[in-house]
């Protein structure tokens, strides 16, 4: 019997991860790829140690269709991807709205030998965004109505791509795909870490981003409250106050986007803790019905 669990166990990961698109043609810019394996896929749905950026896709039902879309960056402190509540779960129900998305595995890890400090995790988010709008017409999207939706450290990686558009890496392809905007419509961060400033930031996400010793210039650069500009697109916050994840980081991002006059919507709750996704307990459940109409008034064809 134990054999027969060990053996459907090993099949169904196989069809998981046979659903899965390479997110570059040929070999990932920014790092090495790891050795074959070396991908792990933990209770929960939880992934580590990615040894390739891929995607899956999920395209709204044609009924509902809006033609909008969304990138989605599970959280797990740039360490792991918790793929099914901040990812799957995400993907399904925007689909509901008539939203399609895109679930992205980018590269994290737990350990330093892999490589995957910035920008290596942004270097994938930047091509999951160039991505949807290179397949637009065949996915049937507007390319001019993609958003980003990033929990815990995918809700910094998602205020990433909502800041720092204008960056230019030179370890990037440049292919067809490179060339397009990588600029996102809109942004929804999900008990977001911001600022890597060690006053409030997580401590694990900035450990894993920048390493054991991070640079200056790096934390300034990759705060996303100091990197807003009249340029970011319209925003969603939510956040608890006594999430671990110190709620000043939404408090800030939504300050500088004021400041900017950035659209910006933000929801902070007393309580309901940090990971809820979906499901969360108490007031906090209440979010994503908060979110829907936000989402469906930005994404809508101008």
């Amino acid at each position: 019997m134990k054999t027969a669990v060990i053996i459907l166990s090993l099949f169904l990961v196989n069809i998981a991860q046979a659903l899965w698109v390479d997110l570059w043609p040929g070999q990932a810019p920014g790092a090495k790829t790891p050795a074959a394996g070396s991908e792990k896929i933990n209770e929960g749905g939880r992934y580590t140690d990615i040894e390739k950026p891929q995607y899956q896709f999920y395209p709204a039902p044609k009924d509902k269709a809006t033609g909008a879309a969304v990138a989605i960056f599970p959280g797990g402190g740039y360490s792991i991807l918790a793929m099914d509540h901040e990812g799957h779960a995400y993907a399904k129900w925007l689909n509901e709205l008539g939203i399609s998305a895109m679930l992205v595995k980018y590269r994290v890890s737990g350990k330093d030998d892999f490589g995957y400090f910035h920008p290596v995790p942004y270097l994938d988010a930047r091509r999951a965004i160039r991505t949807l709008r290179s397949r637009a017409a065949e996915w049937r999207i507007d390319a001019q109505r993609i958003g980003v939706m990033g929990s815990s450290a995918g809700g910094h990686l998602a205020s990433t791509c909502a800041t720092r558009f204008r960056d230019v890496f030179v370890s990037e392809t440049q292919d067809a795909i490179d060339l397009l905007d990588c600029r996102p419509n809109f942004a929804v961060l999900i008990y977001p870490v911001i600022s890597l400033d060690s006053a409030i930031s997580h401590g694990g996400s900035r450990r894993r981003l920048l390493g054991p010793q991070p640079d200056a210039k790096e934390i300034t650069e990759l705060s996303g409250n100091l990197a807003v500009s009249a340029q970011t697109p319209p925003v969603f916050l939510v956040s608890t106050a006594d999430d671990g994840v110190d709620c000043r980081n939404s408090l800030l991002f939504a300050a500088a986007c004021k400041e900017h006059k950035v659209l910006v919507s933000l929801h902070l709750f007393e309580s309901g803790g940090h990971g809820y996704g979906l499901n969360g307990i108490g007031e906090i459940a209440v979010w994503p019905d908060l979110l829907k109409p936000w989402i469906l008034r930005v994404s809508v064809k101008k």
